[in-house]
């Protein structure tokens, strides 16, 4: 401080700290409105998915919402990136069943393992549908990846009984096979261009995966 600076003192500090205080709270009140207005985007958005499986459009997303397109533009630059926001808020929600033991038997751990996948993957079909109008989109694509590695290292650590039987390429082919087999896309065809029930999909997985730890590499492995 130097020798020019003159401190309030008396009713000039009290006036300068109800200033303050007076800024702090305003800003704390805009902050909280501006959270509560992105919150509201958000689930409006993800409402809209859930019930049509189509990206909304900011304008229906500002009216779903009750709120301005303008303030919608204040949080998200593009509808993009207002999608990219819902599919994380999505998987932070998602119901995640517990994990299967890798200790039951073969039948029980295809059993489990089949319909955890199953599980999780009808909360997330309508925002994958509707993510096919950003294809492309570098982080849809990374989120797509991290799921797709999620289930090889689920089948991975299930089933590891199977792959120690096998060697390392073997280990490689039979895993792709199942991230193949039992992937997202895999279960959109089954309910949505195949139209089967939620019971047929999940006995059409397990009749696949049965065959893949029973391919003739296994048997001989297993020998």
């Amino acid at each position: 401080m130097n020798d020019g600076t003159v401190m309030p003192s008396g009713d000039a500090a009290a006036e300068v700290k109800t200033m303050v205080s007076n800024d702090l709270i305003q800003n704390d009140g805009r902050n909280r409105r501006a959270a509560e207005t992105r919150r509201k985007v958000i689930e409006a958005a993800k409402a809209m998915i859930a019930e049509t499986a189509i990206a909304p459009t900011v304008v229906g997303v500002a009216r779903r919402a009750d709120v301005s397109v303008r303030s919608v533009f204040q949080h998200f630059h593009d509808v993009e990136s207002l999608f990219v926001t819902v599919c994380d808020s999505v998987h932070r929600e998602l119901v995640v069943p517990p994990e299967t033991s890798s200790t039951l038997s073969q039948t029980a751990r295809i059993d489990s393992f089949t319909c955890n996948m199953a599980q999780i993957y009808e909360q997330i079909v309508p925002l994958r549908v509707a993510a096919g109008q950003f294809v492309g989109h570098p982080a849809l694509l990374a989120r797509s990846q991290a799921i797709q590695q999620g289930l090889r290292a689920s089948a991975l650590r299930i089933f590891a009984q199977e792959f120690s039987l096998l060697s390392e390429l073997e280990s490689e082919g039979l895993a792709d096979a199942i991230g193949a087999a039992l992937s997202l896309e895999a279960w959109m065809a089954l309910r949505r261009l195949h139209k089967l029930s939620l019971e047929r999909s999940l006995a059409a997985w397990r009749l696949t995966l049965e065959a893949l730890l029973a391919h003739p590499v296994m048997q001989v492995a297993a020998d």
